[in-house]
């Protein structure tokens, strides 16, 4: 799925460390879970550009290394990617474990958005959420959201970095700064229609809310600060 517009913001993406494509290229034919794995630790946006330069270079050269010593041309694809695969998830090394910690970041971050993002129709009628997310977790929340959504428009704002993941009826999402959003469209929270459903969803939890069960320091384990105030249930006046 490609997320980037033309004259894009795909530099930020790996911030200001790149990766030769053909080598990533490589990366992915010899081994997909190593090539998520990168992708993943690049959005982590965490200073580990040395152990996944040496992470990829790791993967590939045991992928090389076991495709020559295969006693056929047929046997050698199977064993180049066993290798690399081996070479991927080897822990013991201090380059595999730096960059499959950063990936599992975003993955737990990514999975936590699905259930914390809350959608409000702006003024155009686009459903709008808005998040600070510690990494750029925006490409990965494309396709769940253009599942979840239909034909529906909606967009999901990282405000920590300026940027939109946004999908219009009969297209697919795309990645773009905010400030490139259409005009006419509302640039914040406040601007956002009211949500008939958001009453509801109030009602709904200041019912299900026990008081001699409330546990503030669980709750922060499960739910960090920074996404609780994107959240209508948790705004002042939500709860008794």
């Amino acid at each position: 799925m490609d997320l980037f517009d033309e004259g894009d913001i795909s530099g930020c993406f790996a911030g200001a460390f790149t990766l030769d494509e053909a080598a990533l290229r490589e990366l992915c034919e010899v081994s997909a879970e190593g090539h998520s794995a990168v992708v993943r630790a690049l959005a982590s946006e965490l200073p580990i550009q040395g152990e996944i330069a040496d992470f990829v270079r790791r993967i590939l050269d045991s992928a090389g290394e076991a495709e020559r010593n295969a006693p056929s041309k047929q046997a050698a694809q199977l064993a180049s990617r066993e290798a690399a695969d081996r070479a991927a998830t080897d822990r013991g090394e201090r380059c595999v474990k730096a960059v499959l910690e950063a990936a599992f970041k975003v993955y737990r971050e990514t999975d936590r958005l699905f259930g914390f993002l809350r959608f409000t129709p702006d003024c155009g009628g686009v459903y709008t959420a808005y998040c600070a997310p510690d990494h750029f977790t925006l490409p990965f929340l494309a396709e769940h959201f253009a599942a979840r959504f239909g034909s529906a428009p909606w967009a999901i704002i990282d405000e920590k970095r300026n940027i939109v993941l946004s999908c219009r009826a009969g297209e697919g999402p795309r990645l773009h700064h905010r400030a490139a959003t259409a005009a006419g469209a509302c640039a914040a929270p406040a601007g956002a229609a009211a949500d008939p459903w958001e009453g509801i969803w109030r009602d709904y939890h200041r019912a299900i809310n026990i008081e001699s069960r409330k546990n503030p320091r669980l709750q922060k384990q499960f739910m960090p600060e920074r996404y609780r105030k994107y959240l209508s249930e948790l705004k002042p006046g939500a709860l008794p």
